[in-house]
């Protein structure tokens, strides 16, 4: 049995010891490298600018500005090709532009023999500008005079609104009490360890080769053929080795411009290669969530009405545009699903580095603002947090008033009980009546979290597996689905193990993704790789299972359906202790035997049409410092209900790295905008402050497995839930400690000094 055991990673001691390989470690003969010439001012237009110096420049092979690129307009979201024409992504990018939209936009670009040239002709290219004014506040940016970012738009990407689950007006006729409340999250940056890089040549067969850090080599094959207007089979992607993303390499940001240069350079391999606070800025951000909230309740407990007003702001470029808003919506609503929701939500542009995707996807800012204003509520009934939000938590049968599907599995309850007995919840808050006084106080927080396994029924969930038998009884597999640091080629190895009956170490993953021999799968987002590439694999490894039983049968003269594989062998199926041959054997006879045979492989492409919901929560225990305005976490714990767990060592690191993230975007992390001038501050790691080993306590994962029937493993997502329920469980446990309510992101000294100030906590 492999699945369910702690086993190491494939990947593990290739990337511990530095053998494994990425993008930047990779180079060509006669490689040039590329710099992009990024505006200096955040809203306005090019008037003039002038590259003939950088062009006299030795060793500068080009100098291209927005007048010699293409002039399709193509959208960068990496969401799968919708046939639906209302679906697709907002298309509202060109290579380079003289329209600036945010600090540090694109307006041309050097191609030279270093980066020591290419940096020298940067500083000979002289640009004037026409300036307008910025717009970085959201009701700025929706005021009727506000000049338009984009044309045609009024500056709103899309809205939507609705209502779900029952009667509205009903529903808060019978609330007792009504709460409101308005939340805001902030500007955030992935911070992924390896930046955003990307080189292209031209191979003999006259294609575009990519090679590219990408969490979505088929999207970007595609999305390249849109923006320069060639046919996708002339587009060859290579994802080798990837050091992170988040979200933020679920993009197509540099793959368009190298292939646009190796075309222009005739083939010339070119590589482009973003350092840190070039990437900071010139990627992908979060986005800010400023969401009106109203909460209705009976006086037992009983969420009646929730009601949201998010207003999203996507920056200077659509990327993934609206759908972070809906989706971060309609995933809050599986947690306490027996509510009537009313949502509206609406992006909107702004003169800052344009948002995408980022872990959670929406969720965490929807998560913050749901799970603060639980608190606020149980507050405001006299209820004990734990015991208000068991009485509206989910449980298995209830409707997903979004999908209208039963929720088949639901250990969200479990989930409390658990972290409520692990950190002791009852008999701290009995050590700890409020109200608490002194510089030094304690805090208990809980939050928690829902989020679904993929994108089903949004976007299309395609996933598609390949194995071959090796002769020496070893398959190779090959998935679509790119392993981007999560451990998904270890979990997939598992379930072909487990499945196919041979050893874990047998089974050999081809890690990197290549669209000209790669099965099609669209990538590593959503949470979906084990829920959806499961069951492809699953069904991969049962036909080449089939596939060696059919052979070994014609070798021994046995009925197949007598037979069976386990640790190996070919075994007889009543008598699994009774070994007929090794695999090796079977393998060994197919590919050589004079007169029968054959290389036995397997190939399966499989579509999931199904969307299960993981739940847990976070409990934290904390201690401020008011005086010093500092918040220490203590204990901090993470309980998810992610089905069955594939293999609880990865699991666990999953879970730590979520928590880890959560605590940054609690306590931490922002980057800096100047909401007058767009002027970005602390685009470097000096300045934005990302958690440390000295900040974050012992973090303990904790798990409630349930058997999810949708699935062929019973798993459900696992990679981005952990990061959502952290911020509000500390700003909850803030709240226990001082009696303040903090409903904006991060609470650093700063926020809490105002907070503090206004509460009159310090001593004059």
């Amino acid at each position: 049995m492999a699945v369910g055991k702690a086993l190491p990673r494939k990947d593990g001691v290739a990337k511990v010891t530095g053998q494994a390989r990425y993008t930047d470690d990779f180079s060509l003969p006669g490689m040039r490298v590329a710099k992009y010439l990024r505006s200096t001012i955040a809203h306005g237009r090019v008037v003039k600018i002038d590259t003939s110096r950088a062009s006299a420049l030795p060793g500068v092979d080009g100098v291209f500005t927005y007048a010699d690129v293409p002039k399709n307009v193509f959208a960068t979201a990496g969401h799968p090709f919708s046939l639906d024409p209302g679906h697709v992504d907002v298309a509202d990018r060109l290579l380079l532009t003289d329209h600036i939209r945010y600090e540090g936009d694109e307006i041309a670009i050097v191609v030279a023999e270093n980066d020591f040239v290419a940096h020298q002709a940067l500083a000979l290219i002289e640009v004037e500008y026409e300036t307008y004014k910025p717009l970085v506040r959201g009701d700025d940016i929706l005021a009727e005079d506000a000049p338009e970012i984009h044309r045609k738009t009024k500056n709103i990407v899309n809205e939507h609104a609705y209502v779900a689950g029952g009667d509205w007006e009903q529903a808060k006729e019978d609330s007792d009490l009504l709460i409101d409340g308005c939340y805001e999250t902030q500007v955030m940056q992935h911070c992924h360890l390896e930046n955003h890089t990307a080189y292209a040549y031209i191979d003999d067969l006259e294609r575009i080769v990519i090679v590219t850090s990408t969490q979505i080599p088929h999207i970007v094959r595609r999305v390249v053929g849109e923006a320069l207007g060639l046919p996708w089979s002339q587009i060859r992607v290579i994802k080798p080795c990837i050091g992170g993303g988040f979200g933020n390499k679920q993009d197509v940001i540099l793959e368009p411009m190298v292939a646009f240069l190796t075309l222009k350079l005739g083939g010339v391999p070119v590589k482009l290669r973003l350092d840190r606070e070039e990437g900071m800025i010139g990627t992908r951000v979060r986005h800010p969530f400023r969401v009106q909230m109203q909460m209705g309740v009976q006086e037992d407990g009983t969420v009646k009405l929730i009601n949201f007003d998010a207003l999203s702001n996507t920056g200077a470029y659509a990327s993934h545009g609206h759908s972070i808003a809906a989706a971060g919506a309609a995933k809050a609503h599986l947690m306490y699903p027996r509510a009537v929701y009313r949502c509206h939500a609406r992006t909107i542009y702004g003169n800052f580095p344009a948002a995408g995707a980022m872990r959670g996807y929406g969720s965490p800012q929807m998560t913050f603002a749901i799970d603060c204003m639980m608190e606020d509520a149980a507050r405001s009934l006299g209820m004990d947090p734990v015991e208000f939000r068991l009485k509206n938590a989910v449980r298995p049968g209830d409707m997903n008033q979004i999908g209208k599907r039963p929720i088949m599995t639901a250990g969200l309850v479990e989930c409390l009980q658990k972290g409520r007995k692990l950190i002791r919840w009852d008999q701290k808050r009995a050590d700890r009546p409020p109200p608490q006084t002194g510089p030094l106080r304690r805090g208990l927080g809980v939050a928690c979290f829902s989020y679904g396994s993929g994108t089903y029924p949004v976007c299309v969930e395609a996933a598609s597996a390949r194995l071959i038998l090796n002769q020496d009884g070893s398959a190779h597999l090959q998935m679509g689905a790119t392993e981007i640091g999560q451990g998904a080629d270890t979990i997939f190895a598992q379930m072909t193990a487990e499945t196919l009956g041979v050893p874990f170490d047998k089974v050999h993953v081809i890690s990197t993704q290549d669209t000209d021999g790669t099965p099609f799968d669209t990538g590593a987002y959503a949470s979906r790789q084990t829920y959806v590439g499961g069951p492809a694999v699953m069904r991969t490894a049962r036909q080449l299972k089939e596939k060696i039983l059919e052979y070994a049968g014609i070798i021994t003269g046995m009925i197949p359906a007598d037979l069976d594989i386990k640790d190996g062998n070919i075994v007889v199926a009543r008598t699994p202790e009774t070994a007929v041959m090794s695999v090796q054997d079977v393998a060994i006879d197919a590919y050589y035997d004079k007169n029968r045979g054959g290389q036995i492989t397997a190939e399966v492409s499989y579509k999931t049409r199904t969307n299960a919901p993981s739940f847990g929560c976070t409990f934290v225990d904390l201690e401020v410092d008011i005086p010093m305005c500092k918040v220490k976490i203590t204990e901090i714990y993470n309980i998810h209900d992610c089905g069955v767990v594939i293999n609880p060592l990865t699991a666990e690191g999953q879970v730590h790295g979520g928590m880890a993230m959560g605590i940054g975007a609690a306590l931490f992390e922002v980057l800096m905008i100047d909401p007058d001038s767009g002027r970005i501050y602390n685009n470097n790691m000096l300045d934005y402050k990302v958690p440390t080993i000295m900040d974050i306590p012992d973090l303990t994962a904790d798990f409630v497995e349930t058997q999810e029937p949708t699935h062929p493993y019973g798993s459900k997502s696992l990679g981005e839930p952990p990061v959502l329920s952290p911020a509000p469980a500390i700003r909850n446990a803030i709240l226990d400690a001082t009696g303040v309510s903090i409903n904006e992101l991060p609470i650093n000294p700063k926020i809490l000094f105002k907070h503090f100030k206004a509460a009159g906590l310090f001593r004059s």
